[in-house]
């Protein structure tokens, strides 16, 4: 049993994290705020808005072991040899690491044994995303995707450590699917509108993510923002916790959800807004469906305080600056009330 199974405190329940994007350039004020806004779990944040390389997908180049990414007009694909993709990516997450590392320590967290998070892309939606030498999906081909996931499973456990040393703190890592629904649908699309991506069978693509999931030394956290999160998937994974957009949850999703809390796993609800709403929200508002949910399921509310996480529905890349940070302000009060007084939390 993994600490975060265990209860232990590496990852308690009514605390509020981020999912990883932020908007702007500025990695150190960036980071600054993570720590501040989210000092029971920050993350490694992630700037897409500087570029080729600094997106979720190219930053993957920094981390895999023996293999690199080139860009293309569509994205990234594999490379035969280091380019410039690959060292941009490598430079702009040392600056990432160096940025959180300085507001570590400024707030006091050095060698406390806090808990960080760190987001790395998925190897299913990497195989979806990411081109062979040729045009194709590295998902097309089971030798390829097998290499990338081996890779990525050698370079993520290597970068957690990493980490590790350099904040004195436990490390959550947290492997985002954004494609998983539509890589076991076979939704993809290929080179072609006549050339088609197949569906990855269940227990081919389980095989896969397991793989990543089980080269990791600590707990593993797994998010998705599809339209219909593959929760029963998930939870036959090896995840300890699983994220997802709260909007996105309906009534066919409820027992897998059930399943997923008599397990003893974690959940990190989705529950603030990406972009600013029309009109102001307050965090009862926010609260409301996971609450509701927890109602609705049987459990009791001090599960909330257990085993619910609250975060925004997904990355905050393309909010204002001034939303992002109201959106972490939401998240942490939401989840402090869900840690101090989930029984009395009452709606009109």
């Amino acid at each position: 049993m993994s600490e975060i199974e265990s209860g232990s405190g590496v990852l308690p329940g009514g605390i509020a994290t981020g999912v990883g994007s932020w908007p702007g350039t500025d990695v150190r004020e960036a980071a600054s705020t993570i720590v501040g806004e989210l000092g029971q779990l920050p993350h490694l944040v992630e700037l897409p808005g500087r570029g080729v390389g600094a997106d979720m997908v190219g930053r993957v180049s920094a981390l895999l072991v023996d293999m690199r990414f080139d860009s293309t007009t569509r994205g990234y694909r594999l490379a035969v040899r280091p380019g410039a993709v690959s060292r941009r990516a490598h430079d702009l997450l040392r600056a990432d690491l160096d940025a959180l590392e300085e507001a570590w320590e400024t707030a006091g967290f050095a060698g406390t044994g806090r808990t960080v998070k760190v987001q790395v892309t998925g190897p299913l939606t990497l195989a979806a995303e990411v081109e062979l030498p040729l045009g194709h999906r590295v998902l097309t081909d089971s030798g390829a995707v097998r290499d990338l996931s081996e890779s990525l499973a050698e370079g993520v456990a290597a970068h957690a450590a990493e980490v590790a040393k350099r904040l004195g703190a436990n490390v959550l890592v947290q492997f985002d699917e954004p494609l998983l629904t539509d890589v076991l649908d076979g939704t993809m699309r290929g080179v072609s509108v006549l050339n088609t991506v197949r569906a990855l069978p269940e227990p081919e693509a389980l095989h896969i993510l397991d793989t990543v999931l089980d080269a990791q030394s600590g707990p593993v956290l797994v998010h998705t923002c599809a339209a219909k999160p593959a929760l029963g998937f998930l939870r036959r994974s090896g995840a300890a916790a699983i994220g997802f957009d709260m909007a996105r949850i309906g009534v066919r999703d409820l027992d897998r959800i059930g399943e997923i809390l008599d397990d003893g796993r974690h959940l990190v609800l989705g529950l603030v807004p990406t972009s600013a709403p029309d009109k102001p929200v307050t965090w009862r508002e926010i609260a409301e469906p996971g609450v509701r949910l927890i109602d609705r399921l049987g459990f009791s509310r001090r599960l909330l305080a257990e085993q619910i996480l609250v975060s925004p529905a997904c990355g905050l890349a393309g909010a204002s600056l001034d939303w992002a940070r109201k959106a972490l302000g939401l998240a942490a009060e939401t989840a402090r009330v869900y840690a101090d007084e989930p029984e009395s939390i009452a709606f009109d």
